[in-house]
C-alpha cells in the first residue's frame, strides 16, 4: 500500500507532544514513531498512517496537526493556580476533562431546568470578596450541607468521610466528580501537579471536580475549597492548584477559599479545644485523623489561629511533602464503585432514566458516562434502573 506523505509543521509536533506531557523518546519507541526526532529535525516526512499514530499517542486531533500554528490552549475557565504551574501549557488530559465536565453539567442543567422545574440553588454566588468573611462562610457551607459538630471522627477512614460528604453535597443537588484519569480511560492519569481540582459555577447543576490522584486526606479539603469557589459563584468557578499549601498570595480568591474550606472542615472553636499546649510532635496526626483532613490543614489551621508559629508550620510541610511524595500511590478499587465517585449517582441516575425513557439516545448517555456496552447497562441495574 501507497504510503502518503503527510507534511507538517515541527512547531505543530512540538505543541501536540508538549501538551501530551510524554517524553519523545517514551513515544518514539513505537514502531510508527521511530522517526519521530527526524521529524522534528524536518529531515524526514510523516506518513499519514504515521501521523495517526501520533495523533492518538499525544490526544491530539488529527486535523490540528495540519494547522499551520498551534491554537492559544487557554483553559476554557478562569484559572487561580500559582504562577509556577500556569507558565506550562494545560496538557489535553486537563483540557480534556473540564470540556466533558461542562458537558455533564450543561445537560443536567437543562434537564433540572426545563424539564424537573427545579429551582435556582440560592447558595451558588451568594458570596462576595468585598461583603463576606471567609470564616462565616465556611460556617454556612456546613449549614447548608447539615453537617454536625464532630461528624468527620465518627467516619472511620478517610474514604468513609470523603463518601459521606460527597452524599451530602449530592444530596444538595451539587455534582461531585472525583476521578484520577480521563474519563475510564486509566492510560490517561491526571496529573495531581498540574491541577487539584476546579468548580463550575451553575444555578441549577453547580459542579465540583476532584482529582483523584490526590491523597485522600487532600481530596477532602479540595472538597471543601471548591464549594467555597460555588458560594462565590462565576467570579469563583475556576481551576484550583496546590490548594493544600492554603497561602497563596496570587490569588484573593484562592486564599478567601482556602480559609472558609479551613472553617468548613476544621472548625477554629473546635481546635481550640482539643489542641494541647504539651509537646505537639503527634498532636497534628491525631486531629487530622479526627478532622479527616492532612496533618498540613491541622497545622495551617492552628497557625492562622496563632497555636504556632509561621516558622514551625514552614519547617513542618517541608518534611511532609517530602514524606509523602516518597509514599507509593494506592492501588485502584472496584470498578463499578468507583463509579459513583467518576459520575455521581445523581448524575448517572438521571442519565440512565433518560436513556430509559427514550428521551436521550444511548450514544449520548454513554457519551455523557464515558460508559460503553455491558459497563453501561450494568452500572444502570446496580443503580436500580433497567434499559
Amino acid at each position: 500500500m501507497k504510503q502518503i506523505p503527510a507534511p507538517v509543521n515541527p512547531t505543530m509536533l512540538n505543541w501536540a507532544i508538549a501538551r501530551s506531557r510524554k517524553d519523545i523518546d517514551e513515544l518514539a519507541k513505537k514502531r510508527e514513531l521511530r522517526n519521530l526526532e527526524a521529524w522534528l529535525k524536518e529531515e524526514k516526512t510523516p506518513t499519514v498512517s504515521q501521523l495517526m499514530v501520533l495523533a492518538e499517542a499525544t490526544h491530539t486531533t488529527f486535523g490540528r496537526f495540519l494547522q499551520p500554528e498551534p491554537p492559544s490552549d487557554e483553559l476554557p475557565i478562569l484559572d487561580f493556580r500559582i504562577k509556577d504551574i500556569t507558565a506550562d501549557p494545560p496538557s489535553a488530559d486537563l483540557i480534556d476533562t473540564i470540556y466533558a465536565m461542562q458537558r455533564r453539567q450543561a445537560w443536567l442543567s437543562e434537564e433540572r431546568n426545563k424539564r424537573c422545574g427545579w429551582d435556582e440553588f440560592d447558595f451558588v454566588g451568594s458570596a462576595t470578596l468585598q461583603d463576606d468573611i471567609p470564616i462565616e462562610i465556611g460556617q454556612k457551607m456546613r449549614s447548608t450541607l447539615k453537617l454536625a459538630d464532630g461528624w468527620a471522627s465518627e467516619a472511620k477512614t478517610w474514604q468513609h468521610a470523603i463518601n459521606y460528604l460527597r452524599d451530602h453535597l449530592e444530596q444538595q443537588g451539587i455534582m461531585v466528580v472525583i476521578n484520577g484519569v480521563v474519563g475510564n480511560n486509566t492510560s490517561r492519569k491526571l496529573d495531581v501537579n498540574e491541577f487539584r481540582g476546579f468548580a463550575l459555577s451553575d444555578k441549577y447543576a453547580p459542579l465540583i471536580f476532584v482529582n483523584g490522584a490526590d491523597v485522600k486526606a487532600a481530596q477532602m479539603f479540595t472538597l471543601a475549597h471548591e464549594l467555597a469557589h460555588l458560594w462565590l459563584g462565576s467570579k469563583g468557578e475556576g481551576m484550583s492548584g496546590d490548594v493544600v499549601m492554603l497561602d497563596n498570595q496570587d490569588s484573593q480568591v484562592e486564599m478567601f477559599c482556602n480559609k472558609a474550606a479551613a472553617e468548613f472542615l476544621v472548625p477554629a472553636q473546635e481546635l481550640q479545644e482539643r489542641w494541647s499546649d504539651g509537646e505537639i510532635s503527634h498532636i497534628e496526626e491525631d486531629l487530622a485523623r479526627d478532622f479527616k483532613v492532612s496533618p498540613i490543614v491541622i497545622m495551617w489551621r492552628a497557625m492562622d489561629i496563632r497555636l504556632i508559629s509561621r516558622d514551625y508550620f514552614n519547617a513542618f510541610y517541608e518534611v511532609y511533602i517530602r514524606e509523602e511524595r516518597a509514599k507509593k500511590p494506592a492501588k485502584g478499587g472496584n470498578f463499578y464503585n468507583t463509579q459513583n465517585a467518576r459520575l455521581g449517582k445523581e448524575f448517572a441516575a438521571a442519565v440512565f432514566c433518560a436513556a430509559a425513557e427514550m428521551r436521550l439516545s444511548y450514544k449520548e448517555a454513554q457519551r455523557l458516562t464515558d460508559l460503553r456496552g455491558n459497563a453501561f447497562t450494568k452500572y444502570a441495574r446496580k443503580l436500580g434502573i433497567y434499559m
